[in-house]
């Protein structure tokens, strides 16, 4: 009995040392490739990608090491009471006649490296227009630049991009010379993609056309902490005297300079100092899948749906065990993403993200997301802030919502309107002829009035003429083969339109 069970040891030790040894061989298999894609580049590219690539070889090294989900679900509580603040008690405190002075040390960024592919766009999703012909990018110039002159101050904008937005979005700023408004802009890293088999980079070179155009990817917005100092920036904010940055996703629209958020982050006592603050909003059946913070080994963590074991997947779906999630909005000490830069101590999960490319090679992307360093900041907190401030424009859908007289646009800020009644947002599905945006705009002969809407779903071949009023559930169904015109000045209330309707000019 004794030796069955020595063996079995043995046989344990020895495969995990098999593994380590695999593990091992896989690094230096990693990094010579690295090292002879850094051999075909210009000695200004290589510099660059030399301090990308140590970051993706740490990314890498963990990717290795990692088994399995990152935490253990017994070890998961709610997060204690105080540690989430509800916006309103935020609110109630007023703001003082110093918030000229808190928004100079503020700095407004927006994580800008995502194309508009999902909604048929060429180029950075940024320039699509959103409303009355601007695009996310006028509609946060406006934003900043109404604060500057309300305040008397001078609250710069940083853009996130990536490679695939860094060129078109630079053209274009230069639009914005004459705008109250300092613009900066700096790149997250270009990681390679690795094959799913072998796990080593697709790359032949650095370069990026040809058969390496599908070769690289932006690891993910959790980059900003170490491509924000690499690029010199971070240092050069703090310099002017800057203290926290307010970074959101570029296409939410509701993410607007909060001055109470701000001011209840700058009226902490000095050695309670918030160094991270998360704004969380109450889930909705719509989502399921978002973020959320729990308590962790006495930290607040935010929880990813790709970090939960599968058998927790539906509990961690439930409405009522996590009430929250993460809107992306989030408040961060500068002086803090240097500490923990410089000593390496910023511990962000990593997100493996499997892709199929285009020819059909199975290819892995290891990212971060940025609200996962939450845990390494000190005094870190979440508000839970009204559902106004996620706006986020990802479908011809959501569009439809920020187009419409829905809301109103002032200074660049979208608000629900005073005449809707109730200020939940409908719930619009738009079929698969709507997808992309080009289809999307000739389908409607300008956009309903949605203000008394609580419910659209359109599938078909379906368009929509000049004036048409849209009221309670309205569900619009044109079968295969059929369409459905809707007819100018149309109103409908609590209807099922289904079948095949011709409008034709007499």
């Amino acid at each position: 009995m004794d030796c069955i069970h020595k063996g079995g040891s043995l046989s344990f030790r020895s495969m995990t040392e098999f593994q380590e040894k695999l593990r091992e061989q896989h690094e230096k298999s990693m990094h010579q490739e690295l090292e002879t894609l850094l051999s075909t580049g210009s000695p200004a590219s290589t510099e660059i990608s030399r301090k990308d690539f140590d970051g993706f070889k740490k990314l890498f090294h963990r990717f290795l090491q990692v088994k399995g989900p990152s935490v253990d679900w017994a070890k998961i509580s709610r997060p204690p009471e105080d540690s989430i603040q509800p916006y309103e008690k935020i609110r109630a405190k007023g703001l003082p006649a110093s918030i000229s002075a808190s928004l100079n040390k503020l700095v407004v960024v927006k994580l800008n490296g995502g194309l508009g592919t999902s909604m048929g766009c060429k180029g950075p999703k940024s320039l699509i227009s959103v409303r009355n012909e601007n695009t996310f990018l006028d509609l946060t110039v406006q934003q900043i630049e109404h604060l500057n002159k309300t305040y008397d101050t001078n609250v710069a904008l940083v853009l996130m991009n990536s490679f695939n937005t860094d060129e078109d979005t630079k053209k274009i700023l230069q639009k914005y010379t004459h705008h109250r408004v300092k613009i900066h802009t700096f790149n997250q890293s270009r990681y390679p993609r690795i094959n799913k088999e072998s796990l080593l980079p697709i790359a032949n070179d650095l370069g990026m056309s040809g058969e390496n155009s599908e070769a690289w990817y932006p690891p993910g917005h959790g980059d900003i902490y170490a491509s924000f100092a690499n690029s010199g920036l971070l240092d050069q904010l703090i310099a002017e005297g800057k203290e926290y940055i307010f970074v959101s996703n570029i296409d939410n629209l509701g993410a607007t300079v909060d001055l109470s958020i701000l001011n209840h982050l700058m009226s902490q006592p000095a050695d309670r100092r918030c160094e991270f603050i998360m704004e969380v909003t109450d889930k909705t059946r719509a989502d399921v899948k978002g973020g959320t913070l729990i308590q962790y080994e006495n930290h607040l963590r935010l929880l990813e749906i790709a970090q939960v074991p599968k058998a927790h997947v539906d509990e961690f779906k439930s409405v009522t065990k996590f009430k929250i999630f993460n809107t992306n909005n989030l408040w961060i000490s500068l002086p803090a993403i240097k500490r923990l830069q410089e000593k390496n101590s910023m511990d962000l999960e990593i997100i493996v993200n499997p892709k199929t490319l285009d020819g059909g090679l199975n290819v892995i992307q290891l990212e971060t997301a940025v609200g996962a360093a939450i845990k390494s900041f000190d005094n870190a907190m979440g508000i839970n802030v009204p559902r106004s401030r996620f706006l986020p424009v990802k479908t011809s859908s959501d569009l439809l919502l920020v187009m419409s007289n829905l809301y109103t646009l002032d200074a660049g800020s979208l608000t629900m309107s005073k005449k809707r009644e109730f200020p939940t947002t409908p719930h619009v599905k738009l079929g698969s002829s709507f997808t992309k945006v080009q289809d999307f705009l000739t389908r409607f002969e300008n956009i309903p009035d949605m203000l008394e809407l609580d419910h659209l779903t359109v599938s078909g071949d379906v368009t929509f003429g000049k004036n048409v009023t849209l009221k309670g559930t309205v569900i619009i169904i044109a079968n295969h083969g059929d369409r459905i015109d809707i007819p100018a000045g149309a109103v409908l209330e609590n209807k099922i339109v289904s079948g095949n309707l011709r409008i034709l000019d007499h």
